[in-house]
């Protein structure tokens, strides 16, 4: 089987770890600052908080910016639940805006529409969580002019979008953001097996959100509420989570971003050829905005427009036939848990049209082009087999 996304380890890579398995320090040591620095480097932001998944990312990034109860969180239909969920975490309310249907993110227009109708019912939201699906950067400048005419905060959920670029930019810099969120799942861009990594221009929010990684401790004594009894000496001064990453994760992760534009450059090549090859197909292929350069986490395939017919047989055939296709995803709101706060089909149509067509393919950096042909083949046997043909 082919699946969808893998990680790429070098004999680097596992000497790194393997190096801090040596050390004396397997946690709480030197590599996580020297991680969180070279990602720093790398995107243009001025701090970095390195943690245990990009969910507590999110999490943490919405703490940071006080988001609670009475808020609102506003964000895309299609993403992974955790771009939601943070919100719940908090005790917000979580509304979403509809897609574009072309590069799948939030819909500047409908973003646009619904703001003018929330600021007429003072139910404006307290944060906007743009999501970077497949890599591809949100229209970041509109969004952000937008923020300043209704005064809501943006975190950039960039879990696919390490080494891609906005305007000529590497996502993460956080020139139209508060925060920025990477993951680096094994399947994501580069990987620390576990992790994830929230970056900020703002030094208040960075030492907010490194206080929320570790149980609300401080050993800082001008944070103190009284003199340190001793070098030991250390405060709770506000309730946080056990959310750190380890040193093994870092050191991962250090090696990996040494090949992040050797990744990246290797995904659009391999998206490219799947343009060229697929181009006659009766398929919607992925568009790309001009002020992009995805870091291509996915390559995401639209099925004609009668696939609520022939979506599930094609994606069961396909991995009938040793092709690990998968589907991102399906929209938040036709959730069981969140239809019971009152969501339900229709909501959002765009996003609901994009799941009943939509397919993920093989894409992985370390993808051959043998294996990329098989991919195709596979397709081509199955749209025969399906009878589907071009209009």
């Amino acid at each position: 089987m082919i699946p969808y996304g893998r990680q790429d380890l070098s004999k680097n890579d596992i000497d790194a770890v393997i190096d801090v398995l040596n050390s004396d320090f397997l946690t709480q040591g030197p590599r996580v600052p020297e991680f969180e620095k070279a990602v720093c480097d790398k995107v243009g932001a001025k701090h970095a908080v390195a943690v245990n998944s990009a969910t507590s990312a999110l999490h943490i990034s919405c703490l940071a910016l006080e988001l609670g109860v009475g808020d609102i969180l506003w964000t895309s239909p299609v993403t992974f639940v955790a771009s939601a969920n943070c919100a719940l975490y908090c005790g917000a309310r979580v509304d979403f805006v509809d897609i574009n249907p072309d590069t799948y993110n939030i819909s500047v227009e409908q973003l646009k529409l619904k703001l003018e109708q929330a600021e007429k019912l003072n139910q404006l939201p307290k944060i906007l969580m743009a999501v970077h699906l497949a890599g591809q950067p949100c229209d970041m400048e509109r969004i952000w002019e937008l923020s300043k005419k209704y005064g809501f905060l943006i975190i950039e959920d960039a879990s696919h979008a390490i080494g891609g670029k906005y305007k000529n930019q590497y996502i993460g810099g956080c020139t139209y953001s508060h925060i920025s969120v990477f993951s680096f799942h094994p399947v994501k861009i580069i990987t620390t097996a576990e992790g994830g990594m929230a970056l900020t221009n703002s030094a208040v929010l960075a030492n907010k959100m490194a206080l929320l990684r570790s149980h609300g401790i401080t050993r800082k004594a001008e944070e103190m509420t009284r003199q340190p009894d001793g070098p030991w000496y250390y405060e709770q001064i506000t309730l946080g989570f056990n959310y750190r990453m380890t040193e093994l994760q870092a050191a991962l992760g250090l090696s990996q971003l040494e090949r992040l534009d050797e990744f990246v450059a290797k995904r659009n090549v391999l998206a490219d050829r799947y343009d060229f090859l697929l181009r006659d197909l009766p398929i919607k292929l992925p568009q790309q905005s001009v002020d992009s350069y995805s870091s291509r986490h996915l390559y995401v395939i639209r099925l004609p427009f009668r696939s609520g017919e022939i979506h599930r047989p094609f994606f069961e055939l396909m991995r009938k036939n040793g092709v690990g296709v998968n589907l991102h995803y399906m929209p938040v709101h036709l959730h069981p848990y969140y239809r019971e706060m009152g969501f339900e089909n229709g909501n959002y149509p765009e996003s609901e049209k994009y799941y009943a067509e939509a397919i993920s393919l093989p894409l992985f950096s370390s993808m051959t082009y043998s294996q990329q042909d098989e991919v195709v083949n596979t397709i081509k046997l199955v749209l025969k087999i399906m009878s589907i043909e071009n209009d």
